[in-house]
Formats: structure tokens, C-alpha cells, sequence
């Protein structure tokens, strides 16, 4: 039986991913991660290789686990600075025609109708070649950062992230029943395509009552 292999990039949207110090080199570009042009040659290079797709880590904050303190990320550049991975995805998508894309995007310090939002526009601009890669968020450096005294516990961040995932599915798949904008018809859209939604889950996030 014939096997297939599923081929998947691996970076992020910073100066030194997983070969610290590389950057160093004369021949490596990775410094210039802060231009689309970089972005765009890696997109097309991938797509000419015949991979499957590229997959963008992130991390919110600056590792401060060693010594307690974010000194050795600094002084060796580990994945800092860090720019947003969601920003590159449309323009490499514009650039390629069969390459997919992986975002990390962790959901501990977002509300999850304008995250839906903010995905269910790059699922269109895309044209369906995006996927989440879910994340909770671990380093202390990161909530303090969105104004938190301290990191969630991990079983209470793992408990929110359920509640999280089951409101974004009811936006992405329950609000809006099957139909297209009619250029033609009057009115653009019926109201009774529309569910609005309220989820039953106890936390404070599950409170928005619109759709996407």
C-alpha cells in the first residue's frame, strides 16, 4: 500500500526559532523576519518544495523560568522579540495557492467572539487553508504582561479553554445557518438565517450574544 507524508515547515515570527544564534551567520536571513519579503520567499520556497504546509509557534511574554528571570532569554535572543504569527498568513496565503498554515494562538487572554471574528476572517482569506493550533499560555512573564497578577493554574486554564473552544464552535457553526449574499435579492440576508447564541457554561466568557 502506498504511503504518503505529510511535510510541515516549522518557524516563528522572531529572529531566533530552534537554532539560537544562527542568526549570526552570514548567510542566514532570519533577521530579516520583520519584512513580508522574508515571509513570502519562505512561503513560495515551501509550496515549490511540494510541502504540505507551515506551522508558526508563538509565545506571549519572555521565558523567564531559568534563574526566574528573563535575563538568559535575552542575552541569547531565545524566541524574543516575538511579533504576532496572524499578521504573515494572508499575504504568504496570497502568495501561494496550496500551502496551509498553522497559527498558535493561545486563548487565555482573549475573549473568544472577537478571536472567532479575527479567524473566521483569515478561514475566508485563506480560502480554508488555516488551522489553530491551541494553546493555554504557561509563562508567568505572559500574564503579567495582559495585566494579571500571575499565571492560571494549568487545570483551571485547561478547564477554560473547554468552555472557550465549545463558544467558538457554536459562532463558527451554529450562528449563521447555510446561505450566500444575494447581490439580487431583497434583503441581502433573511433574519431567520440567524441564531443567536448564549452558552450555558458558568464562566464569564461565555456571555457574548452575537454572531460572526
Amino acid at each position: 500500500m502506498t504511503r504518503q507524508i505529510r511535510l510541515n515547515a516549522f518557524d516563528m515570527n522572531c529572529v531566533g526559532h530552534q537554532s539560537p544564534g544562527l542568526w549570526r551567520h552570514q548567510r542566514d536571513k532570519s533577521w530579516t523576519y520583520k519584512d513580508l519579503d522574508y515571509w513570502v520567499h519562505l512561503a513560495k520556497t515551501l509550496e515549490r518544495g511540494k510541502f504540505d504546509g507551515l506551522f508558526i509557534a508563538d509565545v506571549l511574554g519572555v521565558y523567564d523560568v531559568l534563574n526566574g528571570n528573563v535575563d538568559a532569554a535575552l542575552r541569547h535572543s531565545a524566541q524574543v522579540p516575538v511579533n504576532d504569527p496572524l499578521q504573515l498568513i494572508p499575504t504568504m496565503a496570497y502568495a501561494t495557492e496550496h500551502l496551509g498554515f498553522g497559527l498558535t494562538a493561545s486563548l487565555s487572554f482573549e475573549h473568544p467572539y472577537t478571536f472567532a471574528r479575527r479567524i473566521s476572517t483569515l478561514d475566508h482569506l485563506t480560502k480554508g487553508r488555516v488551522g489553530w493550533n491551541i494553546v493555554t499560555s504557561y509563562l508567568n512573564s505572559g500574564a503579567l504582561n495582559i495585566g494579571q497578577p500571575a499565571q492560571t493554574r494549568h487545570d483551571d486554564r485547561y478547564d477554560l479553554a473547554e468552555e472557550y473552544l465549545e463558544v467558538c464552535y457554536k459562532l463558527w457553526e451554529g450562528s449563521w445557518r447555510t446561505a450566500r449574499l444575494s447581490a439580487i435579492a431583497r434583503p441581502a440576508f433573511s433574519p431567520t438565517l440567524i441564531r443567536f447564541m448564549r452558552s450555558a457554561t458558568p464562566a464569564s466568557i461565555s456571555t457574548c450574544r452575537a454572531f460572526t
